[in-house]
Protein backbone atom coordinates (compact mmCIF):
# COMPACT_ATOMS: atom_id res chain seq x y z
CA UNK A 1 0.00 0.00 0.00
CA UNK A 2 1.97 3.16 -1.35
CA UNK A 3 -0.63 5.69 0.44
CA UNK A 4 -2.29 6.28 3.86
CA UNK A 5 -4.56 8.84 2.90
CA UNK A 6 -7.36 8.98 0.58
CA UNK A 7 -6.91 10.77 -2.77
CA UNK A 8 -7.25 14.71 -2.74
CA UNK A 9 -10.32 15.25 -4.03
CA UNK A 10 -12.33 12.97 -1.20
CA UNK A 11 -9.51 13.70 2.15
CA UNK A 12 -10.37 13.09 5.74
CA UNK A 13 -8.98 16.07 7.59
CA UNK A 14 -7.58 14.15 10.71
CA UNK A 15 -7.08 16.32 13.97
CA UNK A 16 -3.34 15.52 15.67
CA UNK A 17 -4.43 12.84 18.03
CA UNK A 18 -6.57 11.53 15.02
CA UNK A 19 -3.18 11.50 12.81
CA UNK A 20 -0.75 9.93 15.79
CA UNK A 21 -3.13 6.66 16.37
CA UNK A 22 -3.40 6.08 11.93
CA UNK A 23 0.51 6.52 12.60
CA UNK A 24 0.21 3.54 15.10
CA UNK A 25 -2.65 1.28 13.12
CA UNK A 26 -0.61 1.47 10.14
CA UNK A 27 2.30 0.83 12.39
CA UNK A 28 0.89 -2.14 13.48
CA UNK A 29 0.34 -3.75 9.96
CA UNK A 30 3.74 -2.81 8.88
CA UNK A 31 2.12 0.04 6.42
CA UNK A 32 4.39 2.53 7.51
CA UNK A 33 5.35 5.49 4.64
CA UNK A 34 7.43 7.88 5.78
CA UNK A 35 5.01 10.57 4.36
CA UNK A 36 2.35 9.48 7.25
CA UNK A 37 4.46 9.49 10.12
CA UNK A 38 5.40 13.19 9.21
CA UNK A 39 1.86 14.16 8.75
CA UNK A 40 1.22 13.48 12.40
CA UNK A 41 4.43 15.65 13.39
CA UNK A 42 2.66 18.48 11.46
CA UNK A 43 -0.99 18.31 12.91
CA UNK A 44 -2.26 16.69 9.42
CA UNK A 45 -5.01 19.02 7.97
CA UNK A 46 -5.69 21.11 11.05
CA UNK A 47 -7.20 23.32 8.76
CA UNK A 48 -8.72 22.45 5.26
CA UNK A 49 -5.85 23.03 3.03
CA UNK A 50 -8.63 24.92 0.26
CA UNK A 51 -8.86 27.84 2.88
CA UNK A 52 -4.66 28.47 1.77
CA UNK A 53 -3.65 27.80 5.15
CA UNK A 54 0.01 27.47 5.75
CA UNK A 55 0.63 24.77 7.99
CA UNK A 56 4.37 24.02 9.94
CA UNK A 57 6.14 20.34 8.67
CA UNK A 58 8.39 18.00 10.36
CA UNK A 59 9.87 14.76 9.18
CA UNK A 60 9.94 11.76 11.27
CA UNK A 61 11.02 8.30 9.55
CA UNK A 62 9.91 5.51 11.50
CA UNK A 63 13.03 3.76 12.37
CA UNK A 64 11.82 0.67 10.85
CA UNK A 65 11.49 1.99 7.31
CA UNK A 66 15.41 2.29 7.62
CA UNK A 67 15.66 -1.20 8.60
CA UNK A 68 14.08 -2.17 5.80
CA UNK A 69 15.92 0.25 3.35
CA UNK A 70 19.35 -1.66 4.66
CA UNK A 71 17.35 -4.93 4.10
CA UNK A 72 16.94 -4.60 0.95
CA UNK A 73 20.16 -3.15 0.02
CA UNK A 74 22.25 -5.94 1.75
CA UNK A 75 19.59 -8.31 -0.70
CA UNK A 76 20.50 -7.08 -3.60
CA UNK A 77 20.71 -9.02 -6.42
CA UNK A 78 23.75 -8.14 -8.75
CA UNK A 79 24.41 -8.42 -12.64
CA UNK A 80 27.77 -9.33 -14.11
CA UNK A 81 30.44 -6.69 -14.32
CA UNK A 82 30.74 -4.85 -17.57
CA UNK A 83 32.30 -5.49 -20.80
CA UNK A 84 33.65 -2.06 -20.81
CA UNK A 85 36.24 -0.20 -19.39
CA UNK A 86 34.02 2.96 -18.98
CA UNK A 87 30.99 4.49 -18.66
CA UNK A 88 29.43 3.55 -21.70
CA UNK A 89 27.16 0.72 -20.54
CA UNK A 90 26.05 3.01 -17.99
CA UNK A 91 26.41 2.93 -14.18
CA UNK A 92 29.61 0.74 -13.57
CA UNK A 93 29.04 -2.40 -11.21
CA UNK A 94 32.04 -0.93 -8.51
CA UNK A 95 29.97 2.32 -8.30
CA UNK A 96 27.18 0.46 -7.65
CA UNK A 97 28.30 -2.12 -4.99
CA UNK A 98 30.54 0.67 -3.08
CA UNK A 99 27.46 2.98 -2.90
CA UNK A 100 25.40 -0.18 -1.20
CA UNK A 101 28.06 -1.11 0.79
CA UNK A 102 28.52 2.87 2.33
CA UNK A 103 24.57 2.93 2.30
CA UNK A 104 23.95 -0.06 4.59
CA UNK A 105 26.60 0.09 6.63
CA UNK A 106 27.72 3.36 7.13
CA UNK A 107 25.19 6.35 5.56
CA UNK A 108 22.93 7.64 8.29
CA UNK A 109 19.68 9.54 7.32
CA UNK A 110 19.14 11.31 10.89
CA UNK A 111 21.53 13.59 10.06
CA UNK A 112 19.98 15.25 6.78
CA UNK A 113 16.68 14.62 8.63
CA UNK A 114 17.96 16.94 11.15
CA UNK A 115 19.46 19.42 8.68
CA UNK A 116 16.09 19.47 7.02
CA UNK A 117 14.27 19.89 10.75
CA UNK A 118 16.40 22.59 11.78
CA UNK A 119 14.71 24.67 8.79
CA UNK A 120 11.65 26.05 8.39
CA UNK A 121 9.48 24.04 6.31
CA UNK A 122 5.72 24.10 5.33
CA UNK A 123 2.77 22.38 3.53
CA UNK A 124 0.21 24.57 2.09
CA UNK A 125 -2.51 23.34 -0.63
CA UNK A 126 -2.61 25.00 -4.31
CA UNK A 127 -5.14 23.94 -6.95
CA UNK A 128 -5.82 20.93 -4.70
CA UNK A 129 -2.40 19.28 -4.08
CA UNK A 130 0.00 19.41 -0.90
CA UNK A 131 2.99 21.60 -1.64
CA UNK A 132 5.82 21.07 0.71
CA UNK A 133 8.40 24.29 0.76
CA UNK A 134 11.38 25.38 2.80
CA UNK A 135 10.77 29.12 3.81
CA UNK A 136 14.28 31.18 5.19
CA UNK A 137 13.46 34.63 5.80
CA UNK A 138 16.45 37.19 5.91
CA UNK A 139 17.87 39.51 8.95
CA UNK A 140 18.66 42.02 6.33
CA UNK A 141 15.69 44.56 5.72
CA UNK A 142 15.17 45.04 2.09
CA UNK A 143 16.18 41.43 1.29
CA UNK A 144 14.62 40.07 -2.07
CA UNK A 145 12.55 37.29 -1.95
CA UNK A 146 13.86 34.61 -4.55
CA UNK A 147 12.11 31.23 -5.20
CA UNK A 148 14.51 27.90 -6.01
CA UNK A 149 12.93 25.11 -8.20
CA UNK A 150 15.09 21.53 -8.39
CA UNK A 151 15.19 19.18 -10.99
CA UNK A 152 15.22 15.14 -12.06
CA UNK A 153 16.72 13.48 -10.34
CA UNK A 154 17.20 16.18 -7.53
CA UNK A 155 14.65 17.55 -4.37
CA UNK A 156 15.35 20.42 -2.06
CA UNK A 157 18.33 18.60 -0.75
CA UNK A 158 19.99 20.24 -3.97
CA UNK A 159 19.34 23.57 -2.31
CA UNK A 160 20.32 23.40 1.26
CA UNK A 161 24.33 24.57 0.88
CA UNK A 162 23.07 27.44 -0.77
CA UNK A 163 20.26 28.97 1.92
CA UNK A 164 22.85 30.40 4.46
CA UNK A 165 24.66 32.16 1.96
CA UNK A 166 21.74 33.72 0.23
CA UNK A 167 19.97 34.76 3.62
CA UNK A 168 22.55 35.43 5.56
CA UNK A 169 25.27 37.21 3.07
CA UNK A 170 27.52 39.24 5.40
CA UNK A 171 28.38 35.56 7.24
CA UNK A 172 29.28 34.45 3.91
CA UNK A 173 31.19 37.54 2.28
CA UNK A 174 28.86 38.80 0.47
CA UNK A 175 26.90 42.65 1.80
CA UNK A 176 23.66 43.36 3.65
CA UNK A 177 22.38 44.30 -0.04
CA UNK A 178 22.78 41.11 -1.60
CA UNK A 179 20.21 39.41 1.06
CA UNK A 180 17.48 36.97 -0.74
CA UNK A 181 14.09 35.63 1.58
CA UNK A 182 14.62 32.14 -0.05
CA UNK A 183 11.48 29.75 -0.61
CA UNK A 184 12.31 26.16 -2.05
CA UNK A 185 9.44 24.24 -3.03
CA UNK A 186 9.47 20.09 -3.28
CA UNK A 187 7.88 19.60 -7.08
CA UNK A 188 4.58 17.91 -6.92
CA UNK A 189 5.38 13.99 -7.15
CA UNK A 190 8.50 14.82 -5.33
CA UNK A 191 9.51 14.49 -1.60
CA UNK A 192 6.90 15.47 0.80
CA UNK A 193 4.61 17.76 -1.55
CA UNK A 194 1.42 15.44 -2.63
CA UNK A 195 1.51 12.93 -5.44
CA UNK A 196 -0.65 14.50 -8.42
CA UNK A 197 -3.81 11.48 -8.38
CA UNK A 198 -5.23 13.04 -11.86
CA UNK A 199 -2.91 14.11 -15.05
CA UNK A 200 -2.44 17.80 -15.55
CA UNK A 201 0.42 18.89 -12.97
CA UNK A 202 2.80 19.85 -16.30
CA UNK A 203 5.83 22.64 -16.05
CA UNK A 204 3.57 25.53 -16.66
CA UNK A 205 0.88 24.39 -14.01
CA UNK A 206 3.77 24.37 -11.48
CA UNK A 207 4.82 27.22 -12.63
CA UNK A 208 1.87 28.82 -12.12
CA UNK A 209 1.05 27.43 -8.78
CA UNK A 210 4.99 28.57 -7.91
CA UNK A 211 3.21 32.51 -8.54
CA UNK A 212 0.32 31.31 -5.90
CA UNK A 213 2.41 30.26 -3.44
CA UNK A 214 5.14 33.35 -3.24
CA UNK A 215 1.45 35.53 -2.91
CA UNK A 216 0.61 33.50 -0.56
CA UNK A 217 3.92 33.97 1.88
CA UNK A 218 3.01 38.17 1.01
CA UNK A 219 5.36 38.67 -1.64
CA UNK A 220 4.24 41.40 -4.02
CA UNK A 221 7.85 41.42 -5.71
CA UNK A 222 9.85 37.89 -6.22
CA UNK A 223 12.70 36.98 -8.35
CA UNK A 224 12.98 33.25 -9.38
CA UNK A 225 15.92 30.86 -10.51
CA UNK A 226 16.34 27.27 -11.71
CA UNK A 227 17.91 24.38 -13.36
CA UNK A 228 16.64 21.41 -14.87
CA UNK A 229 12.90 21.15 -14.40
CA UNK A 230 13.51 24.01 -12.37
CA UNK A 231 15.02 26.11 -15.60
CA UNK A 232 11.77 25.11 -17.64
CA UNK A 233 9.40 25.84 -14.92
CA UNK A 234 11.13 29.09 -14.10
CA UNK A 235 11.28 30.18 -17.97
CA UNK A 236 7.15 29.44 -17.88
CA UNK A 237 7.19 31.11 -15.22
CA UNK A 238 8.78 34.51 -17.03
CA UNK A 239 6.30 33.77 -20.38
CA UNK A 240 3.60 33.70 -17.55
CA UNK A 241 4.78 37.35 -15.98
CA UNK A 242 2.39 36.93 -13.14
CA UNK A 243 2.13 40.52 -11.20
CA UNK A 244 5.10 40.79 -9.08
CA UNK A 245 8.05 38.58 -11.02
CA UNK A 246 11.25 41.23 -11.67
CA UNK A 247 13.32 38.84 -13.43
CA UNK A 248 14.64 34.61 -13.58
CA UNK A 249 18.18 33.33 -13.31
CA UNK A 250 18.80 30.01 -15.08
CA UNK A 251 21.59 27.76 -15.12
CA UNK A 252 20.21 25.34 -18.05
CA UNK A 253 18.83 28.19 -19.95
CA UNK A 254 16.53 27.74 -22.99
CA UNK A 255 17.85 29.14 -25.35
CA UNK A 256 18.61 27.38 -28.34
CA UNK A 257 17.10 29.01 -30.88
CA UNK A 258 13.88 26.88 -32.62
CA UNK A 259 15.31 26.28 -35.79
CA UNK A 260 18.19 24.60 -34.28
CA UNK A 261 16.38 22.87 -31.85
CA UNK A 262 14.11 21.29 -34.34
CA UNK A 263 17.61 20.63 -36.91
CA UNK A 264 19.23 18.88 -33.88
CA UNK A 265 16.51 16.50 -33.09
CA UNK A 266 15.20 15.53 -36.68
CA UNK A 267 19.12 15.11 -38.19
CA UNK A 268 18.44 17.69 -40.64
CA UNK A 269 21.34 19.82 -41.44
CA UNK A 270 22.24 22.75 -39.22
CA UNK A 271 21.68 26.44 -40.43
CA UNK A 272 25.06 28.15 -42.38
CA UNK A 273 27.32 30.70 -40.71
CA UNK A 274 27.49 29.43 -37.10
CA UNK A 275 30.13 30.36 -34.59
CA UNK A 276 32.31 27.42 -33.37
CA UNK A 277 30.67 27.97 -30.29
CA UNK A 278 27.38 27.58 -31.46
CA UNK A 279 28.86 24.75 -33.66
CA UNK A 280 29.97 23.13 -30.09
CA UNK A 281 26.82 23.42 -28.61
CA UNK A 282 24.93 21.94 -31.09
CA UNK A 283 27.17 18.82 -30.68
CA UNK A 284 26.43 18.96 -27.43
CA UNK A 285 22.57 19.16 -27.74
CA UNK A 286 23.02 15.85 -30.66
CA UNK A 287 24.70 13.80 -28.01
CA UNK A 288 22.01 14.74 -25.47
CA UNK A 289 19.28 13.74 -27.48
CA UNK A 290 20.93 10.69 -28.49
CA UNK A 291 21.31 9.94 -24.88
CA UNK A 292 18.96 10.19 -22.66
CA UNK A 293 16.82 6.85 -22.11
CA UNK A 294 15.95 7.67 -19.00
CA UNK A 295 13.77 10.38 -20.23
CA UNK A 296 12.26 8.78 -23.04
CA UNK A 297 11.08 5.65 -20.67
CA UNK A 298 9.84 8.42 -18.02
CA UNK A 299 8.22 10.59 -21.00
CA UNK A 300 6.30 7.29 -22.45
CA UNK A 301 6.51 4.82 -19.93
CA UNK A 302 6.91 5.70 -16.26
CA UNK A 303 4.51 3.47 -14.63
CA UNK A 304 6.67 0.34 -16.00
CA UNK A 305 9.59 1.83 -14.03
CA UNK A 306 7.55 0.27 -10.85
CA UNK A 307 11.01 -1.88 -10.14
CA UNK A 308 12.24 1.21 -8.75
CA UNK A 309 10.16 1.47 -6.00
CA UNK A 310 11.11 -2.15 -4.65
CA UNK A 311 15.08 -1.85 -4.58
CA UNK A 312 16.34 0.57 -3.48
CA UNK A 313 19.75 0.25 -5.21
CA UNK A 314 17.74 -0.14 -8.90
CA UNK A 315 16.73 2.83 -7.89
CA UNK A 316 20.23 4.54 -7.39
CA UNK A 317 21.34 3.26 -10.44
CA UNK A 318 18.72 4.89 -12.66
CA UNK A 319 19.06 8.04 -10.50
CA UNK A 320 22.58 8.50 -11.12
CA UNK A 321 22.75 7.79 -15.12
CA UNK A 322 21.84 11.10 -15.41
CA UNK A 323 25.02 12.61 -17.68
CA UNK A 324 28.63 11.99 -18.13
CA UNK A 325 29.88 14.84 -16.06
CA UNK A 326 26.93 14.17 -13.31
CA UNK A 327 28.45 10.48 -13.14
CA UNK A 328 32.15 10.65 -13.11
CA UNK A 329 32.30 12.75 -10.16
CA UNK A 330 29.86 10.71 -8.32
CA UNK A 331 31.52 7.67 -9.22
CA UNK A 332 34.60 9.68 -7.79
CA UNK A 333 33.49 9.89 -4.87
CA UNK A 334 32.40 6.56 -4.10
CA UNK A 335 35.94 5.64 -5.27
CA UNK A 336 37.10 8.15 -2.21
CA UNK A 337 38.07 11.29 -4.41
CA UNK A 338 34.93 13.57 -3.68
CA UNK A 339 34.79 16.84 -5.26
CA UNK A 340 31.75 18.82 -4.95
CA UNK A 341 29.42 16.13 -4.17
CA UNK A 342 30.19 13.61 -1.20
CA UNK A 343 28.86 10.58 -0.83
CA UNK A 344 26.74 11.95 1.95
CA UNK A 345 25.27 14.62 -0.75
CA UNK A 346 24.37 11.63 -2.99
CA UNK A 347 22.64 9.16 -0.99
CA UNK A 348 20.83 11.98 1.30
CA UNK A 349 18.98 12.77 -2.04
CA UNK A 350 18.38 8.96 -3.16
CA UNK A 351 17.25 7.95 0.43
CA UNK A 352 14.90 11.06 0.31
CA UNK A 353 13.40 9.67 -3.37
CA UNK A 354 13.38 5.95 -1.66
CA UNK A 355 11.23 7.40 1.89
CA UNK A 356 9.12 9.12 0.45
CA UNK A 357 8.11 6.16 -2.39
CA UNK A 358 8.26 9.07 -5.61
CA UNK A 359 9.89 7.36 -8.03
CA UNK A 360 7.16 6.89 -10.58
CA UNK A 361 5.42 9.65 -8.94
CA UNK A 362 8.65 12.24 -9.77
CA UNK A 363 8.97 10.37 -13.25
CA UNK A 364 5.37 11.26 -14.80
CA UNK A 365 6.79 14.82 -15.13
CA UNK A 366 7.87 13.66 -18.16
CA UNK A 367 5.15 12.26 -19.69
CA UNK A 368 2.96 15.55 -18.88
CA UNK A 369 5.74 17.92 -20.36
CA UNK A 370 4.65 18.96 -23.68
CA UNK A 371 7.16 21.91 -23.55
CA UNK A 372 10.62 21.70 -25.08
CA UNK A 373 13.49 21.91 -22.39
CA UNK A 374 16.32 24.23 -23.71
CA UNK A 375 14.41 25.65 -26.77
CA UNK A 376 13.93 29.21 -26.49
CA UNK A 377 9.92 30.48 -25.45
CA UNK A 378 9.24 34.12 -26.01
CA UNK A 379 10.49 35.48 -22.84
CA UNK A 380 10.57 39.02 -22.28
CA UNK A 381 11.50 39.79 -18.87
CA UNK A 382 14.77 40.40 -17.40
CA UNK A 383 17.13 37.37 -17.21
CA UNK A 384 19.97 36.68 -15.45
CA UNK A 385 22.13 33.45 -17.35
CA UNK A 386 25.48 31.62 -15.72
CA UNK A 387 26.88 28.68 -18.07
CA UNK A 388 28.75 26.34 -15.95
CA UNK A 389 31.43 24.07 -18.01
CA UNK A 390 30.41 20.79 -16.95
CA UNK A 391 26.40 21.34 -17.77
CA UNK A 392 24.59 19.10 -20.49
CA UNK A 393 25.14 21.74 -22.70
CA UNK A 394 27.10 25.55 -22.85
CA UNK A 395 24.56 28.18 -23.82
CA UNK A 396 26.47 30.53 -26.21
CA UNK A 397 26.43 34.30 -25.53
CA UNK A 398 24.71 34.90 -28.65
CA UNK A 399 21.60 32.31 -28.14
CA UNK A 400 21.07 33.63 -24.66
CA UNK A 401 20.33 37.11 -26.38
CA UNK A 402 18.29 35.90 -29.09
CA UNK A 403 16.59 34.36 -26.25
CA UNK A 404 16.24 36.87 -23.91
CA UNK A 405 15.79 40.04 -25.25
CA UNK A 406 16.36 41.97 -21.88
CA UNK A 407 19.48 39.55 -20.97
CA UNK A 408 20.93 41.86 -17.70
CA UNK A 409 24.01 39.07 -16.75
CA UNK A 410 25.63 36.48 -18.28
CA UNK A 411 28.76 34.20 -16.69
CA UNK A 412 30.80 31.00 -17.70
CA UNK A 413 31.91 30.19 -13.98
CA UNK A 414 35.37 28.08 -14.11
CA UNK A 415 33.70 25.03 -12.19
CA UNK A 416 30.34 23.37 -11.57
CA UNK A 417 27.81 21.01 -14.02
CA UNK A 418 24.17 19.93 -13.90
CA UNK A 419 24.29 20.27 -10.18
CA UNK A 420 26.02 23.60 -9.80
CA UNK A 421 24.09 24.47 -6.29
CA UNK A 422 24.71 21.35 -4.63
CA UNK A 423 28.68 20.78 -6.47
CA UNK A 424 29.50 24.53 -6.10
CA UNK A 425 27.57 26.68 -4.03
CA UNK A 426 30.00 29.48 -3.25
CA UNK A 427 30.45 30.01 -6.98
CA UNK A 428 25.92 29.44 -7.72
CA UNK A 429 25.59 32.12 -5.08
CA UNK A 430 28.00 34.77 -6.29
CA UNK A 431 26.08 34.08 -9.73
CA UNK A 432 22.54 34.70 -8.17
CA UNK A 433 23.83 37.78 -6.10
CA UNK A 434 25.71 39.00 -9.41
CA UNK A 435 22.66 38.22 -11.96
CA UNK A 436 19.82 39.87 -9.38
CA UNK A 437 21.60 42.83 -8.13
CA UNK A 438 20.12 45.01 -11.03
CA UNK A 439 16.30 44.13 -9.99
CA UNK A 440 17.00 44.94 -6.15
Amino acid sequence: MSEMFPPHSRRTFLSTSAAATAVAVAGSFGLFPAQLAAAADRGAGLHPAADGSIRKFRIRVPERDLVDLRRRIVSTRWPEHETVADHSQGVPLETMQELARYWASEYDWRKVEAKLNALPQFITEIDGLDIHFIHVRSKHENALPLIVTHGWPGSVIEQLKIIEPLTNPTAHGGDASDAFHVVIPSMPGYGFSGKPTTTGWGPDRIARAWAVLMKRLGYTKFVAQGGDWGALITDLMAVQAPAGLLGIHSSLPGAVPPDIDKAIRSGNPLPAGLSDEEKRACEQLDFLYKHIGYARIMGTRPQTLTGLTDSPVGLAAFMLDHDGRSLELISRAFAGHPGGLTRDDVLDNITLYWLTNTAISASRLYWENKFPIVAAKGVSIPVAVSVFPDEIYQAPKSWAEQAYPHLIHYNKPDKGGHFAAWEQPKLFTEELRAGFRSLR
